[in-house]
């Protein structure tokens, strides 16, 4: 099937094209996934067939084969060996057509983009989800139209500084390109805000909050930044000077470091409202004795963070061990006496 008459055809047209080359002793199934196939292959420069085989669950002679059908088919598949798959430049489908429960999840995702990300990202939404809507037919606008008007998110924090509305769309380039970012970055023990240069590895969202790891060249080290601490940031055509490799190596090296052994006493009628919260702390496991629930935890910085967040539901937990905590936590309440007090 030539390009030509490929974008003139409406995708389920086409699709049955496609069905017509694997019917007889092949199933729905197989069908379904071969346009499965087709549409990742659509949505990513290069595929790997490894990577197919472990979303679909089949093997590599399975998606070889699938492979070669869509070829059959008249879809223009460039493989390169050690490498992957990948749809010859300038091949389009006709739209998607999404279900309706598909059509209702991107109300979701624009709440959360909305109020998850910065300005500049949450307009850059909007306007593609302009785009996905109009390929949807009417009554799956209907259907997100009613739900729109009816869903809200409230994040718990202020997740970015107003002053900086841009940070993510900045660090998302910077990661792609390679490009060292400047930033201000009000750190939490110093009283005004210190110049970095920063070389960012990735971006994650935890406990409530959006947070950068990079490199950091006053450092000369590693740092976590927060955004809602970052007061000012600008690209810069710095090149990286380092290989930093995955986030999920990072993170496993953080996994490494040193950490102390916690053990609290919380009543169950409390421990249930931690409960989202404690992965962050370290959280290991759980189990009832009596009353309570006892909490085992492996925490990185038990003297700040954790004794820190012990101070929230303290009034109705108990320490079991160590003592440090106990003394730190001991430390905290009189220092706070002593500032009342005063």
């Amino acid at each position: 099937m030539g390009k030509k008459r490929t974008q003139v055809l409406g995708l389920k047209s086409y699709l049955w094209e496609i069905a017509h080359a694997i019917m007889g002793m092949d199933t729905a199934k197989r069908f379904d996934r071969i346009v499965a196939i087709l549409i990742q292959l659509q949505s990513k420069r290069i595929v790997k067939a490894q990577e197919l085989a472990d979303r679909f669950d089949v093997s590599l002679r399975t998606v070889y084969r699938d492979i070669r059908t869509l070829e059959a088919s008249g879809v223009p598949i460039v493989s390169e060996a050690g490498v992957g798959y990948s749809i010859m430049e300038g091949y389009r489908l006709p739209p998607v057509m999404f279900t309706r429960e598909e059509a209702g999840s991107f109300v979701a995702a624009e709440k959360l983009m909305q109020k998850f990300t910065d300005k500049s990202l949450g307009a850059y939404y909007e306007s593609a989800m302009y785009k996905l809507k109009s390929v949807l037919r009417g009554k799956e606008k209907d259907w997100v139209e009613a739900l729109e008007s009816q869903v809200s998110i409230v994040p718990g924090q202020v997740l970015f500084n107003e002053e900086v509305p841009n940070a993510l769309e900045i660090l998302f380039e910077s990661i792609a390109e390679r490009k060292q970012v400047f930033l201000k970055y009000e750190s939490l023990r110093e009283e005004t805000p210190s110049e970095r240069r920063i070389e960012p590895v990735g971006l994650f969202h935890e406990n409530g909050f959006w947070y950068i790891l990079g490199y950091c060249h006053l450092r000369m080290d590693y740092r976590h930044f927060r955004t809602d601490r970052i007061h000012h940031i600008a690209r810069t055509s710095m090149d990286f000077m380092l290989e930093h490799g995955t986030m999920d190596e990072h993170r496993e090296k953080r996994e490494e470091v040193e950490k102390t052994k916690v053990r609290i006493l919380v009543e169950k009628s409390v421990a249930k409202y931690i409960r989202g919260g404690r992965k962050h702390y370290g959280f290991v496991s759980e189990k009832p004795v009596g009353g309570q629930m006892e909490m085992t935890f492996l925490t990185t910085d038990m003297e700040n963070s954790f004794a820190r967040w012990y101070l929230m539901f303290g009034d109705y937990a108990t320490i079991v061990e160590p003592d440090a905590l106990k003394k730190r936590v001991a430390d905290i309440l009189k220092k706070s006496q002593e500032m009342l007090a005063g």
